[in-house]
């Protein structure tokens, strides 16, 4: 059955209302269910045989199966018509000039025509919409016989650089869609790859360069494969200058204003990316540029974005000494439902990571029960390595507890599932690590003596604080925390703070 929850969680408040009046002018039956169903999936508080007995006072499955197929219908119908009213006015625009123009050039009406297309070429070239430029330089290309004014020469030349900037926009999202599609392999196979060989041979493969004429979606594309070869990495501290840059080049774009999607996901990506190179109140300062505009258009778009805005506001906020803050942000989404899945996962297993590091393991363990499906289930929905993460994370919280039997299990379980993997993405270390956590649960007296602290010191290659990923430097502030028998909170903060200064 279609999840109608998650359809109608992607509309805002406003377009909620205005699909309400949408289908009251739509319907011409005073009996007609469509919009209690509608409300009742906003405040998606019952279930689906509930939803039917609340409509039809009785279990009616056909008849309500039939009722959300008609919904279904007219959300598709509506979010459809608001695409076409807001977004692509110019397109429409350009492709009804184009249309007319050529009625006018088979009634050898050529000045008129000329004179359309003209306007269409300004406006194609206004908004980067190179494939309506090249149906509009094909057009003239292919009446420039009638027109003595035109300057053929000149007219192919602009032909041909429009075709190079619209091949590579083509090839650009081709390149996305083989990343994309490898990343899927990892996600859901568990497949080995390395991602930054794939993105350097992918990008040269099809001969993609950033250029100010890309279009504002193309160069959102462009930073989004470089933040996934990052993401591989764990190495953002190298794409910080790209994706600066390259924001500094969507600031002047001329479709700035009319981009307001593909902004906010740069918007996000760079907070993103400065959170986990430790530059906290950088990140805090592009979020705060990124609610601003979450909040135009009527927020349209704030429903869609909120759950990823919430979650790096309050991790910033964690890391910078602010624990209850940070907590008290991610709390109202505890029980939320929403079509971002992913993010409403990471912020259930932040929390966890929160009142850990605050040492409420009690409330930790109650979120960390919400983890009831299994791991190849988790695999799909977020990725091998946040399971790897649940994992960890599960293993330190019965240690804490001392849940002795379900420790073993545990530690044996992540070995024969995780092991061969985290070698073959080269993070061995985890292993390691994982060891020395074995070695403090069955002797955890040696912890503190000199010898346990040099094993430490002489099992991992250390490297440098700047470029250390911020959840690795966590999982080992436990370990630390317990070598110097200090709060497990100020320990990771001291980390992180030795790491902000590092050369």
């Amino acid at each position: 059955m279609t999840n109608l929850n998650e359809i109608v969680s992607t509309l805002s408040s406003e377009d909620q209302q205005h699909f309400i009046m949408f289908l009251e002018r739509k319907n011409t039956r005073s009996d007609t269910k469509n919009v209690q169903l509608f409300k009742l999936l906003i405040k998606n508080e019952l279930n689906s045989k509930e939803v039917c007995l609340k409509l039809y006072k009785a279990y009616k499955k056909e008849a309500y199966h039939a009722l959300r197929k008609r919904l279904y219908s007219s959300i598709i119908d509506f979010i459809a018509n608001l695409s076409l009213e807001e977004d692509k006015i110019i397109d429409m625009q350009i492709i009804k000039y184009i249309l007319a123009s050529r009625t006018f050039l088979l009634h050898k009406q050529y000045k008129v025509a000329f004179n359309i297309l003209d306007r269409a070429e300004i406006l194609a070239e206004e908004n980067n919409l190179f494939p309506l430029l090249n149906e509009i330089y094909h057009t003239k290309i292919q009446y420039a016989y009638s027109n003595p004014s035109v300057k053929l020469d000149s007219l192919i030349e602009k032909f041909k650089i429009n075709q190079k900037y619209y091949l590579q926009e083509d090839r650009l999202n081709i390149a996305y869609a083989k990343i994309r599609e490898s990343i899927n392999e990892v996600t859901v196979k568990g497949e080995f790859i390395n991602f930054q060989n794939l993105v350097n041979d992918t990008l040269e493969e099809y001969d993609i360069d950033i250029t100010e004429s890309m279009s504002f979606m193309s160069l959102y594309q462009l930073m989004k494969i470089v933040t996934i070869s990052a993401f591989a990495s764990n190495d953002y501290l190298k794409i910080e200058p790209f994706l600066k840059n390259t924001y500094e080049i969507l600031l002047t774009h001329k479709n700035k204003e009319k981009q307001l999607y593909y902004h906010l996901q740069v918007l996000y990506l760079i907070a993103y990316t400065l959170f986990r190179n430790k530059k906290f109140n950088e990140s805090l300062e592009f979020l705060e540029k990124q609610h601003e505009l979450m909040t135009q258009k009527k927020g349209k778009f704030y429903n869609e974005f909120k759950l990823k805005y919430h979650l790096i506001l309050a991790l910033n906020f964690n890391y910078l000494g602010d624990k209850e803050k940070a907590i008290d942000i991610l709390k109202p989404f505890l029980n939320s439902k929403h079509s971002d899945l992913e993010s409403l996962l990471d912020i259930h297993l932040s929390l966890v990571m929160m009142y850990f590091q605050k040492g409420d393991f009690q409330k930790a363990r109650q979120i960390f029960s919400k983890f009831y499906h299994t791991d190849k289930w988790y695999i799909e929905k977020a990725g091998k390595e946040w399971v790897i993460k649940k994992n960890l994370i599960e293993i330190l919280l019965h240690i804490e507890l001392k849940n002795l039997d379900l420790v073993e299990s545990r530690l044996l379980s992540f070995r024969r599932n995780y092991s061969i993997f985290l070698k073959e993405i080269k993070q061995q270390r985890a292993i390691i690590y994982l060891n020395l956590v074995n070695e403090y649960f069955n002797a955890p007296e040696k912890i503190t003596t000199i010898a346990f602290k040099n094993k430490v010191e002489n099992s991992f290659e250390w490297i440098g604080g700047k470029q250390e990923d911020i959840f690795v430097m966590s999982f080992y502030a436990w370990l630390k925390s317990k070598m110097e028998n200090k709060p497990l909170f100020l320990t990771t903060l001291d980390l992180i703070k030795t790491a902000q200064q590092a050369n």
